[in-house]
């Protein structure tokens, strides 16, 4: 895929999405990095319904580690893995207290540190908490830049090395939350629906169909 036609998928995203960010609900770093850490394997709108219980009791690194690990999991017990998850946050919430004055790093070396995090967790807070053009490559992101050809790998480390290379510097810190966006309302894993996406033309997917609407309006494809 060329520079071209890269710059203009992610200039029709950006129109299409013009509010590009997460659906974890926060209100603080610290909530943010609560709520991607029990993302893992579980939907936002899942991790959503838990989160506003919790939140309104404890919000902060004191309270949810005063919870204890059992007095947490009864507000995560709904949510995937929460028996793993709730050891986490509870060790994540010690750590974070114990050496970052309870304030969450902005690094990706102190982050990674912290239980829980791995690199699509520190990527996510790095870029939306801290504004940094990182790229988190989840399953929608994967798929995204295999299925396009915007960015092609084996594994998640290499398909976010070719973002970092690829994307237009002007849509890189939006890119994240643009594809992910897009991968999980218009380009889905089973169905992507192609009659409404605004990037079908320029998109390489093989097995894609051109709506008539697009051949009709003799749009000109970029290639």
């Amino acid at each position: 895929m060329n520079a071209e036609k890269r710059l203009e998928i992610f200039k029709r995203l950006s129109i299409a999405i013009p509010h590009p960010t997460t659906e974890l609900e926060h209100n603080s770093t610290f909530e943010l990095l609560i709520a991607v850490i029990l993302s893992a394997q579980a939907t936002d709108k899942g991790v959503n319904i838990a989160t506003r219980k919790l939140f309104a009791v404890a919000n902060t690194p004191e309270l949810i580690f005063d919870l204890g690990i059992e007095g947490l999991e009864h507000y995560i017990k709904t949510i995937g893995l929460y028996h793993a998850k709730a050891k986490n946050v509870i060790a994540c919430c010690k750590q974070l207290m114990d050496l970052h004055n309870s304030e969450v790093p902005n690094t990706r070396e102190a982050l990674e540190a912290l239980p829980g995090v791995g690199r699509k967790t520190a990527n996510v807070i790095l870029n939306t908490a801290f504004d940094q053009p990182t790229i988190a490559v989840d399953t929608h992101l994967f798929r995204l830049g295999n299925r396009t050809k915007l960015a092609t790998g084996k594994n998640v480390f290499a398909v976010e090395q070719k973002y970092l290379k690829t994307i237009p510097k002007a849509f890189l810190k939006d890119a994240h939350h643009l594809l992910i966006l897009h991968g999980r309302y218009t380009c889905t894993a089973r169905n992507p629906k192609c009659g409404e996406c605004c990037i079908v033309d320029l998109c390489e997917y093989p097995h894609k169909s051109i709506p008539s609407k697009h051949l009709m309006a003799g749009e000109d494809i970029i290639s």
